[in-house]
């Protein structure tokens, strides 16, 4: 199975990830705006937050996301740094999990895939598995409605999108005045959860 990269991908996502013996990810995908691949969901202290990474690249031209460069002329990595903080900072275990994710924001990461992937290899690391991550060859076209590259989209209904998933509840910081909210941001889940992310991520799926 063939991954979409994405920018610390919603809940839905590792919890398909953590069962693979080697995760692909798709390279050679044409970049498209106002997706995963360059943007998370978290829960702020006002409501949900939406933090997105601008990219370079030529308008009206289809680039694939591996030439797709970080776009630095904004301070946006200090911002979701900022905003994670600002989200988090109160939560169970973000103490114990800052000086993991700190450093991605004080790198500058030149093209758009490797800091995805690099995150993915760091957040696996933190829930203690050791998967092998690599970039496809070639580009593998989307024949199925169970490909995680169709479904898994911020403008798709959950419910729609993926009916497998199964939005457990969580304690969430802020919950007690915002509600829960379902299939935010693998930080989320980390930050809250801990040490028991990775059996929440091994439950929240139908098959």
């Amino acid at each position: 199975m063939i991954f979409p990269a994405l920018y610390n991908g919603p809940i839905n996502y590792f919890a398909r990830l953590v069962r693979q013996q080697e995760i692909i990810l798709e390279q050679y995908d044409s970049y498209s705006k106002q997706t995963f691949r360059n943007r998370c969901i978290i829960m702020g202290p006002n409501g949900v937050v939406t933090l997105s990474i601008p990219v370079k690249r030529e308008s009206g031209i289809k680039t694939h996301l591996r030439d797709i460069r970080i776009d630095y002329d904004t301070n946006w990595n200090k911002i979701h740094w900022q905003s994670l903080v600002a989200s988090y900072a109160s939560s169970p275990f973000f103490e114990y999990m800052v000086d993991e994710i700190n450093p991605f924001y004080q790198k500058r990461f030149e093209f758009l895939i490797d800091l995805n992937l690099q995150l993915i290899e760091q957040t696996l690391g933190m829930m203690g598995l050791n998967i092998p991550v690599v970039c496809s060859e070639v580009f593998t076209p989307i024949s199925s409605e169970h490909d995680p590259r169709h479904f898994i989209h911020p403008k798709k209904e959950q419910a729609v999108a993926d009916p497998g998933f199964l939005p457990l509840e969580y304690h969430q910081v802020f919950s007690d005045r915002l509600g829960f909210r379902s299939n935010l941001s693998i930080l989320d889940l980390i930050f809250n959860e801990g040490p028991d992310a990775l059996s929440y991520l091994q439950r929240c799926l139908r098959t």
